[in-house]
């Protein structure tokens, strides 16, 4: 291509003098006109790259020509003008291009248009980036310029385009890795299984290539037939001595390669599994593929210092590329040595016969793994050679001086932490000469040094450049949303309250606890009351304990009158046909077809139960709307999408994952010939990250749009988008409340078609008087119902599982004291969300002849699930929401007041099956002026930094202009922009980076997707997909009532120093190496449903990895790794003990105290991350893990930083200084206070003469 010719235009063009005058009469300020420059610097380099040029005033040329384009383009909007108009310009100015150079001139136009766009200097006044709305009169554009940053599109920044493998039938293939490390999580009778379909299937096509090949010859044969038979005599001579020759070739190439299966020859394997004793090695002969142990001494030679002590983790790892050496053949079984092999070579160190002097090259086609490493674990890449992982950027050297692990720490005595008060003692006593160096306890006698001080941290104020000025660091103070609309009216003051009645219930029952354990005999009960008793003992005592509560538990009443059988929902024994002609919806399914063709979108209103879910979809189906794509249908709850495609499925006649199936995070239904596809919001959402128009759906169905969750209200606005620009796409939005009219505003005034329900009339009853304690009122109302009211089932709403469990077992208890006075039977049953699929669905079972069923359940019952037989709804007017505090960056799940739609959604539900009555525990008064119109949507109360992150990689950066149906709060926006920041997922411009587009992929928050990202730098990421997969899950161990005691000694074998989180990991390995055994769970206590939950999210975990060719190695028993990778995500969490109680967040000085159930309850580490924190009686902080604070610098530059050593850190300014001795104190004992007990221990071993000036201080 010829270069084109600088022209004489307007504008910064012609030669440098003229410039310079230019420059000099213009009006731009100095800021406009460095940024010009950088513009044009991107557009020098941009040419050079595409065209070989590097000219300045070719660059100010074709600034100038593309703004013009632009302006062009602007006054007559078509797509393509600009582009178009762009290259005739070029051309007009002495271009000459071909055709094929204009479609690469497109894609330098689009480049050039967005560096323009971003750094280019306009005319109006703003801030460069910044897009300006038309709206003048909202000024948040210009208060917080960080929430309205420029879109921009992937063309734009090609850079953050991610490497994807190419897809079979919609699903990616598994390298040789990852589908050994999927086997390895299948029990043995399902890998046998699954090897066996595998070889089937490579049958399969071989078999197709081979019948290929016979027909592609036959037609070759055909076609020579014409010929003369000498050349055809010639020719298959020709072709004989060919096959003959490449045989040869193939044969000689083949034997070269791979070596025979015999003794004393050296082959390259890849480690695959890693024992005690050893590790299994995996190799290619020219038999096949063969697997051989190495025993755990012939991993390193005889010589190596510190043999004997190290095991086969410590040498080696899996998926390890190594080379074998064949010592031992036993029939099947093969002997290998790693150590009489040059594992850089592959030359043999031991010759025994000429065949194994042969070394092997590295280069040679023997069996690689996917991510196989070199021997020692370290990565060979530029970025681990500068010290820095390639994926996060982490500094690799974290681990020198890291401290002790579990790994490292061999013959090397714990590192002990002691304040600036206890070194100032023992610095006192060592000058004095009362103690030795070697009688410190921090002095490590195998370096013959004492430990390091300990390393004081301050939180670095930095603020990203784009946030400038607008964080709470700098005094902005917003206000956040009023969940409560009246904070001080009776509804309110109940919910705080109830939190005081709950802690008083508590301590009732275990004062009743405790006198039972009294009742137990004497050698019995001291155990019991020992805080420290022999292994064994307490066990014992709880085992008697439970064996004297065994009947009078549950009384008479429930046991005899709850259901025997169990079944998964409600069975009708009508036929599948008529039971779909029965629903309210049927009779309107020429309606509803009929208004889905004529409106692009539709708003469809329909009560629980009426058949919107399961039919619309179906009736799409049947229309032929599925033969121009997908019918997709999203779900807020992943019980409910399973379940609904399975009973579509069901009525659809085919099997769940062929033309219904159902898509969750971690699982996928799925297949290509899918017709309906039910899934949760959030998939919906991650598909939309990669499909941003959704091609290929035809028809999008938000269900439950009502409920307003933080994904569904992101999906209406990319909904909204995709139907301006898809005119073949239908949106149906479905809600089970009466709140259509704002849905049909946001979405163009859309239609609105009602379904009626089957609804009878309820009579509404109110409270004369506020009710102080809300479930006691409950349970009296639920009484008075069972004793006075007509047949029927009760529906009781509470807030959660405690209070469900209380509600219970007072109501079993009350029935039993009315026994003699022989009442119809009531049957208590709860519904929570912890609860077993098989118990939930036991209240879907009718009550037996004779007596009543009352279900007290959460908001779950309100439009989730619809329970037939309820005439009865016992209304306290409250639930728990989860909200965040954007100030103490922290989610709660607090009692609120109800919204008035949810009250008449809960009120509907005692006229499903008949006429009914609404018990609500509140006065009239409090329901108009206490309770809101609607509930508070989610995204105004939840945290939104996987939100934000989402939108960022569409290429979202206005915030503030995205079209939210309810804008969130700016403070929780822009607390969520600086927590991205801070994990290096945005830079300092705030836009996305490309460590934050690997972590937009992971179906996951922010935290975790680091964490994963960086055990991958570390080498560890093997257990970091356990250690997330059992994070995902909840309630991995389980107390029963009459089983705690032995309960907590099973758990405490899992126990670990380094905290929680390898805990979990130790009992998934204790799983595994039990093979996924359920009666190993039982016998420990441990929810089996919880293991496989997360056993299949690190097999989608692994799948992801691959999928991103990310490195998946193990670092076996170094800990320290492991940690560091924890840090990397959670260093937000960073807390340090507290010298009084309890421990310091280190971002706002918060006061929290480790969960009872964490293993390093009262174990006191000095530093700790926690992965959450709830708020019960106290802030408690549950997973907590222990780590070095030499790391966090490290970790986390934008968060934390060393403290200065001439002055005083915040932490320590907080601190208060007790007085050790005070006249006024009763008891003496209480004068000696920890930090004076720390001291006395300094000197337990040491003279008299320092414990009596010790006593002489105190005194």
């Amino acid at each position: 291509m010829a270069p084109p010719v600088a022209a004489e235009v307007d504008g910064p063009v012609g030669t440098a003098d003229a410039r310079a005058k230019s420059g000099a009469q213009s009006v731009r300020s100095v800021v406009e006109r460095i940024l010009y420059l950088n513009a044009r610097k991107h557009v020098r380099q941009t040419m050079e790259n595409h065209w070989d040029i590097n000219d300045p005033d070719v660059a100010d040329m074709v600034v100038h020509l593309a703004r013009e384009s632009r302006k062009e383009e602007k006054e007559s909007p078509k797509k393509g003008d600009a582009v178009d108009t762009f290259c005739e310009k070029l051309e007009s100015v002495g271009a000459e291009t071909s055709r094929n150079t204009a479609d690469i001139l497109m894609g330098i136009v689009a480049r050039i248009d967005g560096i323009i766009d971003r750094l280019a200097p306009s005319k109006s006044p703003r801030a460069a980036g910044v897009r300006k709305r038309a709206n003048s009169s909202d000024n948040k554009d210009s208060a917080f310029p960080g929430l309205s940053i420029h879109n921009e599109t992937t063309k734009d920044r090609p850079e953050l385009k991610l490497d994807r493998p190419e897809e079979r039938d919609g699903v990616a293939p598994l390298s040789a890795t990852a589908e050994h490390l999927i086997l390895e999580e299948m029990p043995y009778r399902e890998r046998v299984k699954y090897e066996r379909e595998k070889k089937r299937r490579e049958h399969e096509r071989s078999m197709d290539r081979k019948l290929e090949d016979y027909h592609r010859r036959d037609r070759r044969r055909s076609r020579t037939r014409s010929r003369s038979r000498s050349r055809d005599r010639r020719r298959r001579h020709d072709r004989s001595r060919s096959r003959s020759r490449d045989k040869r070739r193939g044969d000689s190439k083949r034997s070269s390669d791979l070596q025979p299966l015999e003794l004393y020859t050296i082959h390259r394997g890849t480690v695959q599994r890693v024992m005690e004793y050893g590790c299994f090695v995996a190799f290619r002969t020219q038999e096949g593929e063969k697997e051989g142990l190495v025993h755990v001494g012939e991993i390193l030679p005889a010589s190596s210092a510190g043999r004997s002590r190290m095991s086969a983790s410590d040498l080696v790892k899996r998926n390890q590329s190594v080379y074998v050496k064949i010592v031992g053949l036993a029939g099947t079984k093969i002997s290998l040595s790693m150590r009489e092999a040059d594992q850089k070579t592959g030359e043999d160190l031991r010759p025994r016969n000429a065949s194994s002097s042969k070394s092997i090259r590295p280069g040679d086609s023997a069996y690689h793994g996917a991510n196989s490493i070199p021997i020692g674990g370290a990565t060979t890449n530029a970025a681990a050679r500068s010290g820095r992982g390639s994926q996060t950027g982490i500094r690799l050297d974290l681990d020198q001086g890291a401290g002790s692990s579990s790994s490292s720490s061999s013959g090397r005595q714990a590192k002990q932490h002691l304040n600036d008060y206890e070194l100032w003692e023992a610095r006192q006593l060592r000058a004095s000469g009362v103690l030795d160096a070697s009688d410190m306890p921090d002095f490590d006698p195998r370096n013959r040094e004492e430990t390091k001080e300990e390393v004081e941290l301050e939180v670095a104020d930095a603020e990203p450049k784009f946030l400038a000025g607008q964080t709470a660091k700098t005094g902005v103070i917003l206000s956040p949303v009023r969940i409560v609309k009246e904070p001080d009216g009776s509804l309110q003051r109940a919910a705080i309250q109830q939190s005081t009645l709950a802690q008083e219930r508590r301590e009732s029952k275990q004062a009743m606890q405790e006198q039972v354990i009294k009742a137990i005999p004497k050698d019995m009960s001291r155990p019991w009351e020992d805080p420290n008793p022999n292994q064994g003992e307490r066990t014992l005592a709880q085992n008697l304990r439970s064996i004297t509560m065994s009947s009078t538990a549950q009384n008479q009443n429930r046991k005899h009158g709850a259901p025997t059988g169990v079944s998964y929902g409600q069975r009708s024994a009508l036929p599948m046909r008529e039971q779909r002609e029965s629903l309210p919806i049927f009779k309107l399914r020429s309606q509803l077809l009929q208004a889905m063709a004529e409106n692009q979108v539709l708003i469809v209103i329909g009560e629980t139960g009426s058949g919107k879910t399961t039919q619309m979809t179906q009736y799409m189906a049947e229309a032929g709307y599925a033969d121009q794509g997908i019918i997709g249908c999203t779900q807020p709850r992943r019980v409910a999408a399973i379940t609904v495609a399975k009973r579509v499925a069901e009525e659809y006649g085919c099997r769940l994952g062929q033309e219904v199936g159902y898509t969750i995070r971690f699982e996928d239904h799925t297949s290509p010939e899918t017709r309906i596809k039910y899934m949760t919001d959030g998939m919906l959402l991650r598909e939309a990250l990669a499909d941003p128009l959704l091609k290929k759906y035809s028809v999008i169905m938000l269900d439950e749009a009502h409920e307003r969750t933080i994904h569904t209200d992101v999906l209406f606005g990319l909904c909204k988008e995709a139907i301006r620009q898809r005119n073949d796409l239908k949106l149906i939005v479905t809600s089970a409340t009466l709140d259509a009219e704002k849905f049909s505003r946001y979405f163009f005034d859309s239609h609105i078609f009602t379904i009626p329900g089957r609804t009878f009339p309820v009579e509404i009853l109110y409270s004369n008087e506020p009710e102080e304690d809300y479930v006691q009122a409950a349970l009296m109302t639920v009484m008075q119902i069972h004793l006075t009211e007509q047949p029927g089932d009760i529906l009781v709403f509470l807030t959660g599982q405690e209070e469900i469990d209380t509600a219970c077992q007072l109501l079993d208890e009350r029935m039993a004291q009315l026994a003699p006075m022989n009442p119809p039977p009531l049957i208590p049953m709860g519904v929570y969300a912890a609860q077993p699929s098989e118990v939930q669905s036991s209240i879907f079972e009718p009550a037996p002849a004779g007596s009543r069923k009352c279900v007290v359940a959460t908001n779950i019952a309100e439009a989730s699930i619809t329970i037939d037989g309820i005439y009865f709804v016992v209304d306290p007017g409250f639930a728990k929401i989860k909200t965040f505090n954007a100030k103490t960056q922290m989610d709660a799940l607090i009692v609120t007041p109800i919204s008035q739609a949810n009250a008449r959604q809960r009120a509907g539900r005692a006229g499903r099956t008949g006429p009914g009555k609404c018990y609500r525990l509140y006065t009239e008064k409090a329901f108009r002026t206490e309770m809101l119109p609607s509930a508070v949507p989610e995204i105004q109360r939840s945290n939104l930094s996987n939100v934000v992150l989402t939108l960022k990689a569409m290429g979202i950066n206005d915030l503030l202009g995205f079209d939210f149906m309810d804008a969130p709060p700016v403070q929780t926006l822009i607390n969520s922009l600086e927590a991205l920041w801070q994990l290096g997922a945005l830079d300092d411009e705030g836009l996305l980076t490309k460590l934050g587009r690997k972590m937009a992929e992971f179906p996951m928050p922010p935290e975790q997707s680091k964490m994963l990202l960086a055990s991958v730098d570390l080498g560890c990421a093997d257990e970091a997909i356990t250690v997330v997969a059992m994070l995902s899950v909840q309630n991995v161990f389980y107390r029963p009532r009459d089983k705690q005691a032995v309960a907590d000694q099973k758990k405490s074998k899992f126990n670990s120093p380094e905290g929680d989180h390898v805990t979990l990991l130790e009992v998934y390995k204790a799983w595994s190496r039990n093979r996924f055994s359920a009666p190993w769970c039982y016998e420990n206590f441990i929810q089996v449903r919880s293991l496989r939950k997360a056993q299949d999210v690190r097999k989608q975990l692994i799948g992801i990895m691959d999928r991103y060719r990310l490195e998946i190695n193990s670092c076996g028993q170094d800990y320290n790794r492991l940690r560091q990778a924890i840090a990397a995500g959670y260093f937000n969490n960073l807390c340090r003990r507290d010298p009084n109680e309890g421990y310091r967040v280190m971002r706002d000085l918060q006061q929290v105290y480790i969960h009872p159930s964490s293993a390093l309850y009262q174990k006191n580490p000095e530093w700790v991350i926690y992965y959450e924190l709830v708020m019960t009686t106290r802030e408690y902080i549950r997973e907590v893990c222990t780590v070095e604070p030499e790391w966090m610098p490290k970790i986390a530059p934008n968060m934390f930083k060393q403290a200065d050593s001439r002055g005083i850190s915040r932490m320590k300014a907080s601190e208060k200084i007790e007085p050790l001795y005070s006249k006024y104190v009763t008891n003496p004992s209480q004068n000696i206070d920890g930090l004076t007990r720390n001291h006395e221990s300094l000197l337990r071993y040491h003279d008299r003469d320092a414990l009596r000036t010790l006593a002489r201080r105190k005194c």
